[in-house]
């Protein structure tokens, strides 16, 4: 059995009491390669920056295996364009886990650094100013950041959002590179298209795990229609409910057995929790884990 990178334990996040995910527990393999799929507002950002530990959790825990080097690439909307720094300053900032804020960049460094924005196709463009570039571009130049961080980790939030064809390309290639070092990558994606081409798991989330295994299985239409109903049923004013009321005291239970990881086995008992008027036909969990964390 693969090692873990990260074990979910029952993790349920949220805002102002609010849940955005909750009941999520399984594990990502060492080496793995997952889309994170959903409708808008499905949880999927809240589960990235979670992960990184940006966001707390409400219940439950996260965990990373020890030693673990995490890169994090948020959406492109989170960051200021109008910063007025330099491709090759950006992607220096990748440098920062290793040298610390101040720290002198060494010859090696500025070599990863030049390599890593060739790496991308942005030979040429060191010295331009962040915000002349366009949003393929941009993202270039994010990789190429994520590149110097040499992670073991990689979580990417919408990377492939507004940039053109040959972009994507490009950087589902890199993805894929990232994938054959034994990197561990995480990426929230919204073409399903791309994500049955290109993508060996997937994880369909609807404010909590709808499937979560095989890319192909876990979209299959009666999971994505399992996941619509769930998101169109959902009260934004409900509360999050606790492991211990949904079963009555006796906690959550997950079997996560391989078979049934991408169409659900007998799931919440949601009926009496009237606040989150989920519908009968969403009530099915999520299976899918590889191991134990390190």
């Amino acid at each position: 059995m693969a090692e873990a990178c990260i074990t979910f334990s029952d993790f349920t996040l949220g805002y102002n009491s609010h849940p955005a995910v909750h009941h999520l527990s399984g594990a990502v393999k060492r080496g793995s390669l997952t889309a994170v799929v959903g409708a808008n507002g499905s949880g999927k950002s809240t589960l990235m920056k979670g992960i990184v530990g940006v966001l707390k959790p409400m219940a439950g825990g996260c965990a990373v295996a020890h030693d673990t080097r995490i890169a994090y690439l948020p959406q492109q909307s989170e960051l200021d364009r109008s910063f007025p720094a330099r491709v090759v300053d950006l992607v220096s900032l990748g440098l920062w886990p290793r040298r610390g804020l101040l720290g002198r960049h060494r010859p090696e460094d500025r070599d990863a650094v030049a390599k890593a924005i060739q790496a991308v196709g942005l030979g040429g463009f060191e010295k331009r100013t962040l915000d002349t570039l366009s949003g393929g571009q941009l993202q270039r130049a994010l990789f190429a950041r994520v590149l110097v961080q040499d992670a073991d980790l990689i979580l990417l939030d919408e990377p492939f959002n507004a940039i053109d064809a040959k972009t994507v390309t490009d950087l589902v290639a890199l993805i894929k590179r990232w994938q054959g070092e034994n990197r561990t990558v995480m990426v929230v994606v919204h073409d399903l298209d791309l994500v049955r081409a290109h993508f060996p798991e997937a994880m369909l989330l609807a404010r909590r795990p709808i499937a979560w295994g095989d890319a192909r299985e876990t979209l299959a239409p009666e999971n994505l229609l399992r996941a619509r109903q769930f998101h169109e049923a959902w009260d934004e004013n409900a509360p999050w409910c606790s492991p211990e009321t949904e079963t009555g005291g006796h906690g959550h239970s997950h079997d996560h057995d391989h078979a049934g990881h991408a169409h659900g086995g007998q799931g919440h008992a949601h009926d009496h929790h009237n606040a989150h008027a989920h519908p009968k036909p969403a009530q099915a969990d999520a299976r899918h884990v590889h191991g134990n964390a390190a």
